[in-house]
């Protein structure tokens, strides 16, 4: 995900503190590439890239520059990754992502490299033939698939476009100054007005042609972001295990805290209450009802790119006609699936969405301390501490709220997906009362927290700089008051079938590693269900396909064949998970694979 911004002061010297406050806003879409484009004529444009934060490249901006555009995204492995995309004196700064496929037609006049080259193809071969900017960007955007946010400085026209196929860009044009930028919480800083952006609006910043000199400044190490990924794939383990199941569902003996009556059935099986049972629709409707606006929008969606909360922002743009925003949190562990998914939704729907990124580094950083401390010291109860850098998502979801003054906000997590086990291995006791997929409560996180604490004493690689970090997330994720909060599962019937037959209109996009449609999009979920497999003999996948037997979508056989083909190693989601967060592939599967397992002492 990425972010640009436009300023360009027509009437006044530069405002310096307000560019150095949009760059520190924008980099919340991403703190790990940017670039400055200046001018303080169209003839002199000066062009900074670096692999580092926006707001670090503010100091290099000229107070007697007239135009200043920025632009700021994930972690590349080379300089060309960076905007502005350059082509036959056009230079494009580009937000979201484009799904088309590279290909070569008589359309393109090469094979392109990147699927963001695409665009500005379409764009530059339709000026060579004669078109004017603003037609060649409608019709680029015509043939486009994904969400697209862009600014294309034409300086020997004189001309800027902003243009969005999904609402996510924002104008204030006044005879001061022209502002543009990803968000409207930016732009209302500083100007009184500032308009949504769907389509393509043209500026004129020169009353004529201009031969213009482009100056380049890349502050950049040309090494790849990961180390090459391990080609040998037979050090990954998967057998059957012949465990003891329950005669009803198919948890095994391995479950914490399971237990099995004379018959063969578990007492997950005797205390389970059905959750897939939502309430009544119309109720639903009338208690969303008072969010409704005549203007802007209606509710905000948290928004991963997995399968429930696509589905979820299908049903509320089309059965609930509301007028959503979308929310990300990018913590570094989102995969290019996920990434696609989102803008593939977004575009298709004609829905803004909002990236808050977090500083991917770092977080990755926090992931590897932890991931070695739990190395050393294996317990199944602690695994839980790799996705802790995720809880934050309930932090910003109050950001994005105050920024936007939209209050509600619509969920669509899976009623289905309580698991148990994750903290059956740390010593509680499944709570089968419980009706959140997310336990709540302090007097719950205490307890939970303790019992965390007396393992990491055992491995003191955890206390380490990401502990602030991974308390903080849990406090927001369980503790934190949540308020105009509802679950669209609540009142919809969750059908993994119908799921999935809508989402594949769509087009919506598959991992290649794994036949299932959930956790696609979570770059953690190779390795913990990796780990929980092979030292259990179960993932999360036995859970989930276990609660659906007891809801009766599934029968115990279904369920039994589904999960021998989820439960298989999803190898390029580890060969990824490992290499970002610098892990040798072989030597750590080694290291897990060398593990006792649990269902080994049973015997």
């Amino acid at each position: 995900m990425s972010s640009v911004f436009c300023y360009i002061s027509k009437s006044k010297p530069l405002d310096s503190s307000l560019v150095k406050n949009f760059s520190k806003l924008a980099s919340s879409r991403g703190k790990n590439s940017s670039s400055v484009l200046q001018a303080a004529s169209l003839s002199k444009l000066e062009l900074v890239k670096s692999r580092s934060r926006l707001e670090k490249l503010s100091d290099k901006i000229k107070g007697a520059s007239k135009l200043v555009i920025g632009y700021c995204g994930l972690n590349v492995t080379s300089e060309q990754e960076i905007a502005p995309l350059i082509s036959d004196d056009l230079l494009l700064f580009f937000d979201g992502l484009i799904l088309n496929r590279p290909v070569n037609t008589e359309e393109f006049r090469v094979n392109t490299a990147t699927n963001i080259d695409i665009l500005l193809e379409l764009i530059a071969n339709s000026v060579q033939q004669g078109k004017t900017l603003t037609v060649a960007v409608e019709g680029a955007l015509q043939k486009i698939k994904g969400n697209v946010n862009g600014l294309l400085l034409a300086p020997k026209q004189g001309k800027l476009l902003a243009f969005s196929n999904h609402g996510s860009l924002f104008v204030s044009d006044t005879d001061e100054q022209l502002l543009i930028a990803s968000e409207r919480a930016w732009l209302q800083q500083y100007a009184s007005e500032a308009q949504q952006l769907i389509g393509v609006k043209e500026f004129d910043i020169s009353e004529a042609p201009i031969d213009y000199q482009l100056t380049k400044n890349v502050l950049f190490n040309s090494v790849d972001e990961f180390p090459a990924l391990a080609s040998d794939l037979s050090v990954l383990q998967y057998k059957i295990h012949d465990l003891k199941r329950c005669s009803r569902c198919i948890l095994p003996e391995t479950m914490p805290y399971i237990r099995f009556d004379a018959k063969g059935v578990c007492n997950y099986c005797h205390s389970y209450k059905k959750r897939n049972q939502p309430k009544d629709k119309q109720h639903f409707i009338e208690l969303i009802e008072p969010y409704r606006r005549t203007q802007g929008y209606d509710c905000i969606v948290p928004f991963s790119g997995g399968r429930d909360s696509c589905y979820a922002l299908h049903m509320i743009v089309n059965e609930l006609k509301l007028k959503p925003i979308t929310y990300t949190y990018d913590w570094g562990m989102v995969t290019d699936v996920g990434r696609r998914n989102i803008a593939l939704m977004c575009g298709a729907l004609g829905v803004e969405n909002i990236v808050v990124a977090d500083d991917i580094e770092k977080k990755r950083k926090n992931i590897a301390m932890n991931f070695a401390a739990w190395l050393k010291n294996p317990h199944l109860g602690m695994l839980n501490i790799l996705t802790a850098g995720d809880k934050h998502f309930f932090r910003y979801v109050n950001k994005v709220k105050e920024e936007t003054g939209v209050s509600l906000n619509l969920w669509g997590v899976n009623p289905l997906e309580v698991t148990h086990f994750k903290t059956g291995f740390l010593g509680i006791e499944p709570d089968f009362e419980r009706q959140k997929v997310y336990a709540s409560g302090k007097l719950g996180q205490l307890r939970y927290q303790s019992k965390r604490f007396k393992q990491m004493l055992k491995s003191p690689g955890y206390f380490n700089s990401s502990l602030w970090d991974t308390l903080s997330g849990e406090y927001f994720r369980s503790s934190a008051k949540k308020t105009d909060y509802f679950h669209v599962f609540d009142y919809w019937q969750w059908e993994e079938g119908a799921i999935n037959g809508l989402l594949a209109e769509y087009d919506w996009e598959l991992a290649s590693d794994t036949p299932t449609t959930w956790r696609i999009g979570d770059g953690t979920a190779g390795i913990y269900n990796y780990i929980y497999y092979t030292l259990a003999g179960f993932t999360e996948h036995d859970t989930f396909r276990s609660n659906q037997v007891r809801e009766g979508e599934l029968t115990r056989e279904q369920a039994l064949k589904l999960v021998e083909a989820e439960n298989a190693p999803c190898h390029d989601n580890l060969r990824w998970y490992l290499a970002s967060t610098g892990f040798d592939f072989v030597d750590t599967i080694k290291r897990i694979n060398a593990i006792p397992r649990m269902h080994e002492r049973l015997y």
